[in-house]
């Protein structure tokens, strides 16, 4: 199944996607929530999916929202990609590296990226995310595909003067309103052939800056399951974003390019869609 959430922000409707068509499941889902992954929703909903067609099309027009519903958790991996260690002059990470989103990031696929108050270095990193689909602690690498509930595309939108210029950790860069725009859809893994061999890219008005291969991960979604759970216990409807390759604007010689007002940012993942933020000055 591929999951969607439509309509104005707040007030989103589940969904799903059959052959490239928006449908209404609102009458038998309350959202794609931490109730729902915990309560074994998407094995209720892919049943009453084969069991009714006559649930109502969704046009086209009407805008999509974040996949889930805000998460109890938005945790990424920074560095891990060794050809994005190496643009940005980081060593490879023996551990992944940790860090959040705020949940208040979380937006639509195509909704504005906001560039945020004082900014003067936001920046692009296109990315495989998934969603957790059970409560997990203390997991295994060899139970690990039993907590997936499907993959998204992720823009993990990031402010490199907040991030790295002003003390602390880099939690300062990553939360910003809209920064962390998740869809078009929620992929189930039924829906992906092979999470290790998916192509993704990313453009800034057109000129392409980031195209890679999720077979370039340093540490695969397994062995993130098993990691990010010894350390804290991870709830159903939390989203993991993985990392992003290079090509991101920090990372260009000699001078780095970031996001300015007007600039239109559009990446996709194989499988998985493609999204388009357009860049609006705070106000």
């Amino acid at each position: 199944m591929k999951l969607i959430r439509f309509g104005e922000s707040g007030k989103e409707k589940p969904g799903v996607l059959i052959d490239n068509k928006r449908y209404d499941v609102s009458s038998i889902v309350t959202d794609y929530n931490e109730a729902f992954f915990e309560n074994d929703g998407l094995t209720k909903l892919k049943e009453a999916l084969q069991n009714s067609t006559s649930f109502p099309e969704v046009e086209d027009t009407i805008r999509l929202g974040s996949p889930v519903a805000r998460p109890s958790k938005i945790i990424c991996i920074g560095l891990n990609y060794v050809d994005h260690c190496e643009e940005t002059n980081a060593p490879i990470p023996a551990e992944p590296i940790v860090f959040f989103k705020s949940t208040t990031s979380l937006c639509g696929p195509n909704d504005n990226l906001i560039i945020p108050k004082n900014s003067e270095k936001t920046d692009w990193e296109v990315e495989l995310a998934f969603v957790v689909s059970k409560k997990a602690s203390y997991v295994t690498e060899e139970e690990a595909h039993n907590y997936i509930a499907g993959y998204c595309l992720l823009n993990d939108y990031s402010e490199r003067a907040f991030q790295l210029e002003r003390g602390g950790q880099w939690t300062k860069g990553k939360g910003s309103d809209t920064f962390a725009p998740l869809g078009p859809v929620l992929a189930t893994p039924d829906e992906v052939k092979d999470v290790n061999n998916l192509g993704m890219w990313l453009t800034v008005n057109g000129k392409k800056f980031q195209n890679s291969n999720t077979s370039n991960l340093i540490f695969k979604i397994p062995f993130l399951i098993h990691y990010l759970s010894q350390f804290m216990t991870l709830l159903p409807g939390d989203v993991i974003s993985t990392g992003t390759p290079p090509g991101v604007g920090l990372g260009i010689k000699p001078d780095p390019i970031y996001i300015k007002a007007g600039d239109v940012i559009e990446l996709g993942i194989e499988g998985l869609g493609t999204s388009k933020q357009v860049a609006v000055a705070y106000q």
